[in-house]
Protein backbone atom coordinates (compact mmCIF):
# COMPACT_ATOMS: atom_id res chain seq x y z
CA UNK A 1 0.00 0.00 0.00
CA UNK A 2 1.45 3.24 -1.08
CA UNK A 3 0.23 5.53 2.35
CA UNK A 4 3.93 6.71 2.57
CA UNK A 5 6.39 8.23 0.45
CA UNK A 6 9.94 7.94 1.72
CA UNK A 7 8.56 9.10 4.93
CA UNK A 8 5.92 11.43 4.43
CA UNK A 9 2.33 10.24 4.61
CA UNK A 10 0.41 10.16 1.01
CA UNK A 11 -1.97 12.75 2.64
CA UNK A 12 0.67 14.97 3.61
CA UNK A 13 2.18 14.74 0.18
CA UNK A 14 -1.09 15.09 -1.78
CA UNK A 15 -1.84 18.74 -0.01
CA UNK A 16 1.68 19.97 0.03
CA UNK A 17 0.63 19.08 -4.08
CA UNK A 18 -2.56 20.51 -4.68
CA UNK A 19 -0.92 23.72 -1.93
CA UNK A 20 1.75 24.71 -5.31
CA UNK A 21 -0.83 23.91 -7.78
CA UNK A 22 -2.67 26.56 -6.18
CA UNK A 23 0.27 28.90 -6.00
CA UNK A 24 1.23 28.32 -9.44
CA UNK A 25 -2.34 28.49 -10.53
CA UNK A 26 -2.38 31.68 -8.73
CA UNK A 27 0.73 33.55 -10.00
CA UNK A 28 -0.64 32.29 -13.56
CA UNK A 29 -4.06 34.28 -13.10
CA UNK A 30 -2.65 37.44 -11.89
CA UNK A 31 0.11 37.29 -14.29
CA UNK A 32 -2.55 36.72 -17.45
CA UNK A 33 -4.71 39.72 -15.75
CA UNK A 34 -1.99 42.07 -15.64
CA UNK A 35 -0.73 41.13 -19.36
CA UNK A 36 -4.44 41.61 -20.30
CA UNK A 37 -4.89 44.96 -18.65
CA UNK A 38 -1.74 45.78 -21.07
CA UNK A 39 0.53 45.91 -17.45
CA UNK A 40 -1.92 48.21 -16.11
CA UNK A 41 -5.16 47.08 -13.43
CA UNK A 42 -7.46 50.33 -14.22
CA UNK A 43 -9.13 48.53 -17.07
CA UNK A 44 -9.56 45.40 -15.22
CA UNK A 45 -13.23 45.05 -13.84
CA UNK A 46 -11.57 43.09 -10.63
CA UNK A 47 -8.11 43.68 -9.39
CA UNK A 48 -5.40 40.91 -10.40
CA UNK A 49 -5.27 39.06 -7.32
CA UNK A 50 -9.27 38.27 -7.88
CA UNK A 51 -8.55 36.73 -11.37
CA UNK A 52 -5.61 34.72 -9.81
CA UNK A 53 -7.80 33.40 -6.81
CA UNK A 54 -10.77 32.39 -9.21
CA UNK A 55 -7.82 30.36 -11.51
CA UNK A 56 -6.34 29.16 -8.41
CA UNK A 57 -9.89 27.77 -7.35
CA UNK A 58 -10.93 26.51 -10.54
CA UNK A 59 -7.53 24.49 -10.64
CA UNK A 60 -7.78 23.10 -6.52
CA UNK A 61 -11.19 22.90 -6.50
CA UNK A 62 -11.98 19.74 -8.87
CA UNK A 63 -8.90 18.15 -7.73
CA UNK A 64 -9.93 18.34 -3.83
CA UNK A 65 -13.15 17.38 -4.77
CA UNK A 66 -12.00 14.23 -6.55
CA UNK A 67 -9.74 12.95 -4.16
CA UNK A 68 -12.48 13.75 -1.18
CA UNK A 69 -14.68 11.27 -2.79
CA UNK A 70 -11.77 9.28 -3.31
CA UNK A 71 -11.22 8.95 0.78
CA UNK A 72 -14.82 8.77 1.52
CA UNK A 73 -15.70 5.45 -1.11
CA UNK A 74 -12.29 4.51 -2.11
CA UNK A 75 -12.02 2.02 -0.11
CA UNK A 76 -15.59 0.79 0.35
CA UNK A 77 -15.29 0.39 -3.62
CA UNK A 78 -12.69 -1.68 -3.58
CA UNK A 79 -13.78 -4.13 -0.52
CA UNK A 80 -16.39 -4.66 -3.05
CA UNK A 81 -14.93 -5.24 -6.07
CA UNK A 82 -12.69 -7.50 -3.81
CA UNK A 83 -15.80 -9.51 -2.06
CA UNK A 84 -17.39 -9.71 -5.94
CA UNK A 85 -13.82 -11.69 -6.89
CA UNK A 86 -14.16 -14.02 -4.43
CA UNK A 87 -14.72 -17.86 -4.44
CA UNK A 88 -18.38 -18.60 -4.13
CA UNK A 89 -17.78 -20.62 -0.84
CA UNK A 90 -16.75 -17.36 0.47
CA UNK A 91 -19.44 -15.33 -0.33
CA UNK A 92 -22.10 -17.96 0.95
CA UNK A 93 -20.61 -17.05 3.99
CA UNK A 94 -23.28 -14.33 4.73
CA UNK A 95 -22.97 -10.49 4.96
CA UNK A 96 -21.09 -10.37 8.34
CA UNK A 97 -18.47 -13.08 8.26
CA UNK A 98 -17.60 -12.00 4.65
CA UNK A 99 -16.85 -8.41 6.44
CA UNK A 100 -15.05 -10.04 8.83
CA UNK A 101 -12.88 -12.29 6.28
CA UNK A 102 -12.16 -9.13 4.21
CA UNK A 103 -11.39 -6.97 7.24
CA UNK A 104 -8.18 -9.77 7.83
CA UNK A 105 -7.11 -9.10 4.26
CA UNK A 106 -7.32 -5.02 4.98
CA UNK A 107 -5.66 -5.58 8.73
CA UNK A 108 -2.56 -8.27 6.94
CA UNK A 109 -2.12 -5.68 4.19
CA UNK A 110 -2.05 -2.70 6.19
CA UNK A 111 0.55 -4.53 8.30
CA UNK A 112 2.52 -4.56 5.19
CA UNK A 113 3.39 -8.40 5.85
CA UNK A 114 4.53 -9.79 3.10
CA UNK A 115 5.18 -12.93 4.70
CA UNK A 116 3.01 -15.59 3.27
CA UNK A 117 -0.20 -17.15 6.06
CA UNK A 118 0.49 -20.62 4.06
CA UNK A 119 -3.58 -20.09 3.36
CA UNK A 120 -3.02 -19.77 -0.75
CA UNK A 121 -6.95 -18.12 -1.08
CA UNK A 122 -6.43 -15.65 1.80
CA UNK A 123 -2.43 -14.48 0.62
CA UNK A 124 -3.67 -14.47 -2.96
CA UNK A 125 -6.47 -12.06 -1.83
CA UNK A 126 -4.03 -9.88 -0.12
CA UNK A 127 -2.59 -9.76 -3.09
CA UNK A 128 -5.20 -8.96 -5.09
CA UNK A 129 -7.20 -6.11 -2.21
CA UNK A 130 -3.03 -4.22 -2.80
CA UNK A 131 -3.52 -4.29 -6.31
CA UNK A 132 -6.63 -3.28 -6.71
CA UNK A 133 -5.85 -0.40 -4.21
CA UNK A 134 -2.96 0.69 -5.63
CA UNK A 135 -4.87 0.94 -8.98
CA UNK A 136 -7.75 2.47 -7.65
CA UNK A 137 -5.41 5.51 -6.27
CA UNK A 138 -3.79 5.95 -9.26
CA UNK A 139 -7.08 6.42 -11.18
CA UNK A 140 -8.11 9.06 -8.68
CA UNK A 141 -4.58 10.92 -8.79
CA UNK A 142 -5.29 10.60 -12.94
CA UNK A 143 -8.35 11.93 -12.16
CA UNK A 144 -7.59 14.61 -10.06
CA UNK A 145 -4.66 15.49 -12.91
CA UNK A 146 -7.17 16.06 -15.56
CA UNK A 147 -9.82 17.63 -13.45
CA UNK A 148 -7.01 20.06 -12.37
CA UNK A 149 -5.67 20.77 -15.73
CA UNK A 150 -9.25 21.06 -17.45
CA UNK A 151 -10.28 23.34 -14.88
CA UNK A 152 -6.87 25.74 -15.22
CA UNK A 153 -7.77 25.66 -19.19
CA UNK A 154 -10.94 26.89 -19.04
CA UNK A 155 -10.39 29.45 -16.09
CA UNK A 156 -7.74 31.06 -17.77
CA UNK A 157 -9.84 31.16 -21.19
CA UNK A 158 -12.67 33.26 -19.38
CA UNK A 159 -9.43 36.26 -18.28
CA UNK A 160 -10.84 39.22 -19.92
CA UNK A 161 -11.18 43.22 -19.10
CA UNK A 162 -14.88 42.62 -18.32
CA UNK A 163 -14.78 39.07 -16.44
CA UNK A 164 -16.02 39.67 -12.69
CA UNK A 165 -12.96 37.69 -10.93
CA UNK A 166 -14.07 38.93 -7.81
CA UNK A 167 -17.86 37.97 -7.87
CA UNK A 168 -17.06 34.89 -9.36
CA UNK A 169 -14.38 34.26 -6.10
CA UNK A 170 -17.07 35.52 -3.92
CA UNK A 171 -19.86 33.29 -5.19
CA UNK A 172 -17.09 30.06 -4.70
CA UNK A 173 -16.75 31.11 -0.78
CA UNK A 174 -20.06 31.18 -0.47
CA UNK A 175 -20.80 27.96 -1.76
CA UNK A 176 -17.91 26.38 -0.16
CA UNK A 177 -19.56 28.00 3.47
CA UNK A 178 -22.72 26.77 2.84
CA UNK A 179 -21.62 23.15 1.60
CA UNK A 180 -19.76 23.12 5.53
CA UNK A 181 -23.35 23.95 6.85
CA UNK A 182 -25.26 21.15 4.71
CA UNK A 183 -22.37 18.78 5.75
CA UNK A 184 -22.88 19.91 9.53
CA UNK A 185 -27.13 19.49 9.17
CA UNK A 186 -26.39 16.25 6.95
CA UNK A 187 -23.94 14.76 9.64
CA UNK A 188 -27.05 15.47 12.20
CA UNK A 189 -29.62 13.82 9.85
CA UNK A 190 -27.39 10.41 9.29
CA UNK A 191 -27.04 10.23 12.82
CA UNK A 192 -30.67 10.88 13.71
CA UNK A 193 -31.55 8.77 11.19
CA UNK A 194 -29.09 5.61 11.79
CA UNK A 195 -30.60 6.00 15.41
CA UNK A 196 -33.85 5.74 14.17
CA UNK A 197 -33.85 2.95 11.79
CA UNK A 198 -31.88 0.61 13.97
CA UNK A 199 -34.50 1.31 17.25
CA UNK A 200 -37.00 0.47 14.81
CA UNK A 201 -35.64 -2.65 14.16
CA UNK A 202 -35.51 -3.23 17.98
CA UNK A 203 -38.98 -2.23 18.76
CA UNK A 204 -40.07 -4.61 15.89
CA UNK A 205 -38.46 -7.26 18.44
CA UNK A 206 -39.00 -5.30 21.68
CA UNK A 207 -42.18 -3.99 22.81
CA UNK A 208 -41.78 -0.22 23.01
CA UNK A 209 -43.74 0.07 26.62
CA UNK A 210 -42.25 -2.58 27.76
CA UNK A 211 -38.61 -0.94 26.76
CA UNK A 212 -39.59 2.42 28.12
CA UNK A 213 -41.54 1.33 31.22
CA UNK A 214 -39.91 -1.88 31.88
CA UNK A 215 -37.73 -2.28 35.51
CA UNK A 216 -35.85 -5.58 34.66
CA UNK A 217 -32.49 -4.31 32.11
CA UNK A 218 -30.48 -7.44 31.45
CA UNK A 219 -29.65 -7.00 28.36
CA UNK A 220 -26.54 -9.37 27.65
CA UNK A 221 -28.50 -12.24 28.17
CA UNK A 222 -31.16 -10.51 25.91
CA UNK A 223 -33.51 -11.73 28.87
CA UNK A 224 -34.94 -7.76 30.00
CA UNK A 225 -35.09 -5.07 28.25
CA UNK A 226 -36.70 -2.24 30.69
CA UNK A 227 -34.86 0.73 30.77
CA UNK A 228 -36.21 2.52 33.83
CA UNK A 229 -33.03 1.32 35.67
CA UNK A 230 -30.46 3.10 33.26
CA UNK A 231 -33.10 6.69 33.01
CA UNK A 232 -32.77 6.84 36.43
CA UNK A 233 -29.25 5.77 37.23
CA UNK A 234 -28.17 8.76 34.53
CA UNK A 235 -30.64 11.09 35.68
CA UNK A 236 -29.69 10.15 39.58
CA UNK A 237 -25.58 10.92 38.77
CA UNK A 238 -26.46 13.91 36.65
CA UNK A 239 -28.95 15.56 39.38
CA UNK A 240 -26.17 15.00 41.84
CA UNK A 241 -23.09 16.13 39.70
CA UNK A 242 -25.13 19.52 38.99
CA UNK A 243 -25.90 20.05 43.08
CA UNK A 244 -22.15 20.17 42.60
CA UNK A 245 -21.44 22.03 39.69
CA UNK A 246 -24.47 24.80 39.36
CA UNK A 247 -23.89 26.50 42.63
CA UNK A 248 -20.06 26.49 42.62
CA UNK A 249 -19.71 27.49 39.48
CA UNK A 250 -22.51 30.06 39.12
CA UNK A 251 -21.45 31.88 42.75
CA UNK A 252 -17.77 31.63 41.08
CA UNK A 253 -18.54 33.48 37.98
CA UNK A 254 -20.47 35.95 39.71
CA UNK A 255 -17.45 36.65 42.29
CA UNK A 256 -15.39 36.85 38.96
CA UNK A 257 -17.08 39.35 37.18
CA UNK A 258 -18.91 41.64 39.67
CA UNK A 259 -16.75 41.29 42.62
CA UNK A 260 -12.96 39.71 42.25
CA UNK A 261 -9.75 42.55 41.52
CA UNK A 262 -8.71 42.27 37.79
CA UNK A 263 -5.41 40.40 39.13
CA UNK A 264 -7.30 37.59 40.90
CA UNK A 265 -9.25 37.42 38.01
CA UNK A 266 -6.76 36.79 35.21
CA UNK A 267 -5.24 34.13 37.70
CA UNK A 268 -7.86 31.83 39.16
CA UNK A 269 -10.06 32.14 35.57
CA UNK A 270 -7.51 30.17 33.86
CA UNK A 271 -6.60 28.26 37.07
CA UNK A 272 -10.48 26.69 37.09
CA UNK A 273 -10.77 26.33 33.46
CA UNK A 274 -8.06 23.74 33.44
CA UNK A 275 -10.16 21.44 35.25
CA UNK A 276 -11.90 21.38 31.75
CA UNK A 277 -8.88 20.18 30.28
CA UNK A 278 -8.13 17.12 32.54
CA UNK A 279 -9.15 13.74 31.16
CA UNK A 280 -12.03 12.24 32.23
CA UNK A 281 -9.76 9.03 32.74
CA UNK A 282 -8.29 10.71 35.11
CA UNK A 283 -11.64 11.88 36.94
CA UNK A 284 -12.28 8.40 36.85
CA UNK A 285 -9.52 7.22 38.64
CA UNK A 286 -9.43 10.21 41.29
CA UNK A 287 -13.02 9.16 41.62
CA UNK A 288 -12.21 5.27 41.87
CA UNK A 289 -8.97 5.67 44.47
CA UNK A 290 -10.30 8.60 46.61
CA UNK A 291 -13.49 9.78 46.16
CA UNK A 292 -15.45 6.27 46.29
CA UNK A 293 -13.35 4.84 49.91
CA UNK A 294 -14.33 8.42 51.31
CA UNK A 295 -18.03 8.18 50.47
CA UNK A 296 -18.37 4.32 51.26
CA UNK A 297 -16.51 5.05 54.36
CA UNK A 298 -19.25 8.32 55.32
CA UNK A 299 -21.22 5.54 54.89
CA UNK A 300 -20.34 2.66 57.05
CA UNK A 301 -20.25 5.53 59.69
CA UNK A 302 -23.35 6.41 59.37
CA UNK A 303 -24.71 3.10 59.53
CA UNK A 304 -22.99 2.11 62.98
CA UNK A 305 -24.69 4.89 64.64
CA UNK A 306 -27.13 3.60 66.71
CA UNK A 307 -30.57 5.27 65.90
CA UNK A 308 -30.20 4.19 62.13
CA UNK A 309 -31.47 0.81 60.97
CA UNK A 310 -29.22 -1.81 59.28
CA UNK A 311 -27.99 -1.31 56.17
CA UNK A 312 -29.87 1.88 55.91
CA UNK A 313 -27.11 2.69 53.11
CA UNK A 314 -25.51 0.59 50.87
CA UNK A 315 -22.20 1.90 51.10
CA UNK A 316 -21.02 0.04 48.21
CA UNK A 317 -17.01 0.00 46.62
CA UNK A 318 -18.32 2.19 43.78
CA UNK A 319 -21.39 4.56 44.36
CA UNK A 320 -23.56 7.25 42.07
CA UNK A 321 -22.77 9.75 44.92
CA UNK A 322 -19.02 9.29 43.98
CA UNK A 323 -19.18 9.78 40.42
CA UNK A 324 -22.09 12.33 40.88
CA UNK A 325 -19.57 14.84 42.86
CA UNK A 326 -16.33 14.12 41.16
CA UNK A 327 -18.55 14.94 37.86
CA UNK A 328 -19.81 17.97 39.36
CA UNK A 329 -16.68 18.85 39.78
CA UNK A 330 -15.28 18.03 36.11
CA UNK A 331 -18.12 20.32 35.05
CA UNK A 332 -18.02 23.36 36.95
CA UNK A 333 -15.98 25.48 34.00
CA UNK A 334 -18.45 24.52 31.98
CA UNK A 335 -21.00 26.63 34.32
CA UNK A 336 -18.23 29.01 35.27
CA UNK A 337 -17.03 30.10 31.75
CA UNK A 338 -20.17 29.94 30.39
CA UNK A 339 -22.00 32.36 32.67
CA UNK A 340 -19.00 34.53 33.78
CA UNK A 341 -19.02 35.46 29.66
CA UNK A 342 -22.80 36.07 29.81
CA UNK A 343 -22.78 38.22 33.30
CA UNK A 344 -19.86 40.19 31.16
CA UNK A 345 -21.77 41.09 28.39
CA UNK A 346 -24.54 42.77 30.53
CA UNK A 347 -24.04 46.30 29.18
CA UNK A 348 -22.44 48.65 32.13
CA UNK A 349 -24.63 50.98 31.84
CA UNK A 350 -27.06 48.92 33.70
CA UNK A 351 -24.86 48.42 36.53
CA UNK A 352 -23.92 52.59 36.72
CA UNK A 353 -28.18 53.18 36.62
CA UNK A 354 -28.94 50.94 39.34
CA UNK A 355 -26.00 52.38 41.11
CA UNK A 356 -27.27 55.97 41.01
CA UNK A 357 -30.58 54.87 41.67
CA UNK A 358 -28.73 54.32 45.27
CA UNK A 359 -28.33 50.34 45.03
CA UNK A 360 -25.49 48.38 46.40
CA UNK A 361 -23.42 46.09 44.41
CA UNK A 362 -24.91 42.80 45.46
CA UNK A 363 -28.32 44.64 44.63
CA UNK A 364 -27.69 45.45 41.74
CA UNK A 365 -26.47 41.76 41.21
CA UNK A 366 -29.30 40.20 42.17
CA UNK A 367 -32.00 43.03 40.58
CA UNK A 368 -30.77 44.26 37.41
CA UNK A 369 -27.70 41.78 36.35
CA UNK A 370 -28.72 38.09 36.96
CA UNK A 371 -32.18 39.01 35.21
CA UNK A 372 -30.69 40.26 32.28
CA UNK A 373 -28.18 37.17 32.18
CA UNK A 374 -30.63 34.65 32.57
CA UNK A 375 -30.81 32.93 29.14
CA UNK A 376 -27.12 32.75 29.13
CA UNK A 377 -27.27 31.11 32.55
CA UNK A 378 -29.50 28.70 31.09
CA UNK A 379 -28.04 27.89 28.34
CA UNK A 380 -24.48 27.34 30.49
CA UNK A 381 -26.66 24.76 33.09
CA UNK A 382 -28.40 23.10 29.98
CA UNK A 383 -25.06 22.73 28.62
CA UNK A 384 -23.42 21.21 31.82
CA UNK A 385 -26.48 18.54 32.14
CA UNK A 386 -25.93 17.71 28.47
CA UNK A 387 -22.22 17.06 29.54
CA UNK A 388 -23.17 15.21 32.36
CA UNK A 389 -25.51 12.68 31.04
CA UNK A 390 -23.19 11.91 28.08
CA UNK A 391 -20.39 10.82 30.37
CA UNK A 392 -19.13 7.49 30.21
CA UNK A 393 -15.63 6.80 31.71
CA UNK A 394 -16.65 8.32 35.56
CA UNK A 395 -19.15 6.42 35.73
CA UNK A 396 -17.77 2.74 34.39
CA UNK A 397 -14.74 3.90 36.69
CA UNK A 398 -16.37 4.81 40.25
CA UNK A 399 -20.74 4.30 39.59
CA UNK A 400 -20.38 0.29 38.88
CA UNK A 401 -22.68 -1.14 35.99
CA UNK A 402 -25.70 -2.47 38.08
CA UNK A 403 -28.82 -1.45 36.57
CA UNK A 404 -31.26 -0.57 39.49
CA UNK A 405 -33.53 1.61 41.07
CA UNK A 406 -32.84 2.74 44.14
CA UNK A 407 -32.66 6.43 45.98
CA UNK A 408 -29.49 5.18 47.75
CA UNK A 409 -26.65 7.45 46.44
CA UNK A 410 -24.57 5.16 47.87
CA UNK A 411 -25.43 2.22 45.89
CA UNK A 412 -23.56 1.55 42.24
CA UNK A 413 -25.45 2.11 39.21
CA UNK A 414 -25.11 2.42 35.67
CA UNK A 415 -26.03 4.77 33.01
CA UNK A 416 -27.26 4.93 29.59
CA UNK A 417 -23.86 5.68 27.94
CA UNK A 418 -22.43 2.93 29.86
CA UNK A 419 -25.00 0.05 28.73
CA UNK A 420 -24.47 1.63 25.13
CA UNK A 421 -20.50 0.97 25.24
CA UNK A 422 -20.82 -2.36 26.82
CA UNK A 423 -23.19 -3.72 24.29
CA UNK A 424 -21.19 -2.63 21.36
CA UNK A 425 -18.04 -3.68 22.58
CA UNK A 426 -16.32 -6.89 21.21
CA UNK A 427 -17.76 -8.67 18.25
CA UNK A 428 -20.99 -7.86 18.18
CA UNK A 429 -23.49 -8.59 15.51
CA UNK A 430 -26.09 -6.29 14.49
CA UNK A 431 -28.85 -8.58 13.91
CA UNK A 432 -30.10 -9.36 17.55
CA UNK A 433 -32.13 -7.58 19.82
CA UNK A 434 -28.85 -7.31 22.35
CA UNK A 435 -27.05 -5.05 19.76
CA UNK A 436 -30.02 -3.28 18.36
CA UNK A 437 -31.12 -1.62 22.39
CA UNK A 438 -27.90 0.37 22.12
CA UNK A 439 -29.50 2.33 19.34
CA UNK A 440 -32.77 2.17 21.28
CA UNK A 441 -31.02 3.75 24.15
CA UNK A 442 -29.55 6.16 22.06
CA UNK A 443 -32.90 6.96 20.47
CA UNK A 444 -34.22 7.12 23.36
CA UNK A 445 -31.45 9.64 25.09
CA UNK A 446 -31.92 11.84 21.89
CA UNK A 447 -35.33 12.44 22.54
CA UNK A 448 -35.49 13.40 26.27
CA UNK A 449 -32.36 15.39 25.37
CA UNK A 450 -34.26 17.25 22.75
CA UNK A 451 -37.10 17.83 25.26
CA UNK A 452 -34.87 19.35 27.57
CA UNK A 453 -33.56 21.54 24.97
CA UNK A 454 -37.21 22.70 23.94
CA UNK A 455 -37.75 23.48 27.32
CA UNK A 456 -34.75 25.53 27.90
CA UNK A 457 -35.33 27.09 24.67
CA UNK A 458 -39.03 28.45 26.06
CA UNK A 459 -38.09 29.14 29.38
CA UNK A 460 -35.43 31.62 27.84
CA UNK A 461 -37.68 33.26 25.32
CA UNK A 462 -40.56 33.75 28.08
CA UNK A 463 -37.84 35.12 30.41
CA UNK A 464 -35.00 36.76 28.08
CA UNK A 465 -35.19 40.45 28.89
CA UNK A 466 -33.66 43.19 25.71
CA UNK A 467 -31.76 45.73 26.35
CA UNK A 468 -30.91 48.63 23.95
Amino acid sequence: MLETFGHLPIAWLLFAVLAAAGFVSFYAGRTQAVAVGSGTTERLNSQPNYHGYFVAMMTVGPAAIILLLYGLFGESLVRAQLASELPQRIRDLGSLELGQYIDRIVEHVARRDSVATGNALFDAASDRYTNLLGLSRIIALVLAIAAAGTGFYFARRRLSLNFRARARVEDGIKFMLFLCAAIAILTTIGIVGSLFFEALRFFSRVPVLEFVFGTEWNAQTGADFGAIPLFFGTFMIAFLAMLVAAPIGLLSAIYLSEYASPRFRSIVKPVLELLAGIPTVVYGFFALQFVAPLVRSAATGINALPFVPDGFLAAQPTSALAAGLVMGIMIIPFVSSLSDDVINAVPQTLRDGAYAMGATRSETVKQVVMPAALPGVIAALLLAVSRAIGETMIVVMAAGQRAQITPDPTADLTTITVQIVALLTGDTEFDNAKTLSAFALGFVLFIVTLIFNLIALRVVQKYREKYE
